[in-house]
């Protein structure tokens, strides 16, 4: 069988899918990282959220390893070594609930919770001296983003509710979340496979889409590597008042 004949053919997929693989590199990068989440809603327009979820994944292993070796060594160890077992707890999760909670109402959970910390955070600022969040807070922050990032690749706002508050450089921010997240989809493969989401009309279409991937990220990682602090925080916000407003949207339209 000719690959190509496995493809999705439907034009209204591409024109979606295109500014999707292309927000979810700028993403990766760490600039506009909420703006990651919009990826499988947008997606979703036009293919069932399962089948945008598993034509993402090999996108992401691309974009994963861009940006883990442009962020070499930046990363917070100390972070990684709280958020990455319950990370992958949050994997175990959606597997085991893959199918029973729909995809819908998983959006809208993450919607809201994702305004809930946005009005929090905008309104009712913390004191400059204010402490961090507590660490049991980031290690339940990072399973939620495990799962939310299983069953619709929108792990980006619960991870990103513990680390912004932390003040890290944009750097430090963009390089423990590339090297969490590339861990994190690593881990998918086998559930993926196991769920039967990877077969080859997937998988050839994601092909197609494979050249888009390293363009947001290189992008991305040179407005990271330039940008005044406060401006990247400033599209962090943003990012996750649209995937926020989206998730919600989507949720209710269901």
């Amino acid at each position: 069988m000719d690959w190509t004949q496995a493809l999705v053919a439907d034009p209204a997929f591409y024109a979606v899918a295109v500014p999707a693989v292309l927000l979810t590199g700028l993403a990766k990068s760490g600039v506009a990282a909420g703006f990651g989440a919009l990826a499988v809603p947008l997606m979703a327009l036009a293919v069932p959220v399962p089948q945008a979820a598993a034509i993402m994944l090999p996108l992401l292993a691309v974009m994963d390893v861009i940006g883990v070796a442009s962020y070499l060594k930046s990363g917070d160890r100390d972070l990684l070594r709280l958020m990455l077992p319950a990370g992958l707890a949050g994997t175990l999760v959606g597997t085991l609930l893959f199918g029973l909670l729909a995809p819908a109402m998983v959006a809208g959970l993450v919607g809201v919770l994702t305004l809930l910390f946005l009005v929090q955070r905008l309104f009712f600022p913390p004191r400059a001296d204010a402490p961090p969040p507590p660490r049991w807070l980031g290690a339940l922050l990072a399973m939620a983003s495990g799962f939310t990032s299983f069953v619709a690749h929108a792990g980006g706002p619960p991870l990103h509710a513990y680390l912004l508050p932390l003040k890290l450089s944009p750097v430090r921010f963009a390089a423990t979340s590339a090297v969490f997240f590339a861990v994190i989809n690593a881990s998918k493969w086998v559930p993926y496979a196991w769920l039967g989401l990877i077969d080859l009309r997937n998988m050839a279409t994601a092909v197609v889409l494979m050249p888009l991937a390293p363009v947001g990220v290189w992008i991305g990682v040179r407005i990271v590597r330039r940008i005044d602090p406060r401006w990247f925080y400033r599209l962090l916000y943003a990012g996750m008042l649209f995937a926020g407003l989206k998730l919600l949207w989507d949720s209710w339209a269901a």
